[in-house]
């Protein structure tokens, strides 16, 4: 197999000095994506452009990973001409073919990089289009409104045209913006929550807080596989599984049962904290969402912020549970989020947890825990995996 790619992007463009910055992480990460599927690839960026040549490898699990790439509005399946028109369009109809049918309404868009081919843009679009037109009398020049477009651009060397445009994530390269430690849960929310970091150029760590024999096995291997979904879009995850099965114990003999939620939380962000301090992350990342349940109320976010000092981010703090499981269908973690396996979240929940706790309430009932052998004690039992894109 043999196929051309152009790819396209966004913002990248808008970066002034650092854009070629921006640009080689783009490609880097276009390599590493194309790595599991195509044995033989090339990219290189030319005017504002991304060219993958793929020599071998599957066509449609190249167009799949491409679809992955953070940063990548766009991409078209291109075929190449000389700079001679009759060239450009002989192509053209045979690429055309590809989309043609009776009554269908199309326009050709022309763009001219090459400045010293002879004719303007509008001259090459008003030419291949008239050649369509003879050869497909069933078809219809409609410029303000196409079904089909049929592109071509006119570059130094070649001509490319395509028809096709395949949507891309769009964002940042994943590495461009530093690296988070992802709080994550094997709910809905928090691998969106990764998602979305993601796609802002943030390099993703995670960290989940298991507590067997409370929770099963089967809830770590729910969060692994979480993980794995989000690599595919991003790279390798480093995922440490905190053994936090002490410090629930911990809590609910010596607490108030009413605010059992925020202590917990407290605790999560206190070891979070160290373990990004450790790996270089700049910030936390949550899944949380203002006023979904009793511990992402203003008041408790409040209180549970208090006890670390970087920057906590939640991308999906403005919306609610329908906007966000869109976007877990649309990304492919839904399927896992919902399997019936809980995590220790979802373990030990009060009746009536406290929706507006104090922070002095909250400060006195952890007065009645040793709280840095807790800490010490969890963070001595991590597990670390580091998890890889599936190959498929």
């Amino acid at each position: 197999m043999k196929a051309l790619y152009l790819v396209r992007y966004g913002e990248i463009g808008l970066k002034g000095k650092n854009r070629r910055f921006f640009e080689n992480a783009l490609t880097a990460n276009i390599r590493r994506a194309l790595q599991s599927v195509a044995a033989q690839c090339k990219v290189h960026t030319m005017h504002s452009r991304n060219f993958v040549e793929v020599t071998s490898g599957d066509v449609l699990a190249v167009e799949a990973k491409l679809q992955q790439v953070f940063g990548i509005v766009s991409i078209s399946p291109v075929v190449t001409a000389t700079l001679d028109l009759a060239d450009i369009k002989e192509v053209a109809q045979h690429e055309f073919r590809k989309v043609a049918r009776p009554g269908l309404r199309f326009k050709v868009n022309t763009r001219r990089a090459n400045k010293r081919f002879p004719l303007l843009s509008p001259a090459v679009s008003a030419d291949v289009g008239g050649y369509l037109l003879n050869l497909f009398p069933d078809v219809v020049v409609d410029v303000h409104e196409p079904e089909a477009i049929l592109d071509v651009e006119i570059r130094e060397r070649e001509t490319y045209i395509y028809t096709r445009r395949i949507p891309g994530p769009g964002g940042l390269p994943v590495g461009v913006a530093g690296r988070g430690m992802l709080l994550i849960s094997g709910g809905i929310d928090s691998p969106v929550a990764g998602w979305m970091s993601m796609k802002r150029g943030v390099t993703l760590e995670a960290i989940h807080f298991h507590s067997f024999p409370f929770t099963s096995e089967r809830a770590k291997e729910k969060v692994i596989d979480l993980c794995q979904e989000l690599a595919s879009y991003g790279g390798k995850i480093r995922l440490h599984v905190v053994h936090f099965t002490e410090i629930q114990k911990e809590l609910r003999l010596k607490t108030p049962e009413r605010l059992s939620v925020t202590l917990m939380r407290r605790m999560m962000f206190r070891i979070a904290e160290r373990l990004a301090n450790k790996r270089g992350a700049l910030a936390l990342i949550t899944g949380e969402s203002l006023g979904q349940v009793a511990s992402q109320t203003m008041e408790s976010i409040h209180v549970i912020e208090q006890v670390t000092s970087i920057p906590v981010y939640r991308p999906l703090i403005g919306m609610d549970k329908e906007e966000i499981t869109v976007i877990s269908r649309k990304i492919g973690t839904y399927p896992i989020s919902i399997l019936p396996y809980e995590d220790c979240c979802t373990i030990f929940l009060p009746e009536f947890p406290a929706t507006r706790p104090r922070l002095r309430d909250v400060e006195e009932a952890e007065a009645l825990l040793d709280m840095e052998a807790l800490i010490t004690e969890s963070l001595g039992e991590t597990e670390i995996i580091d998890i890889r894109p599936p190959s498929r």
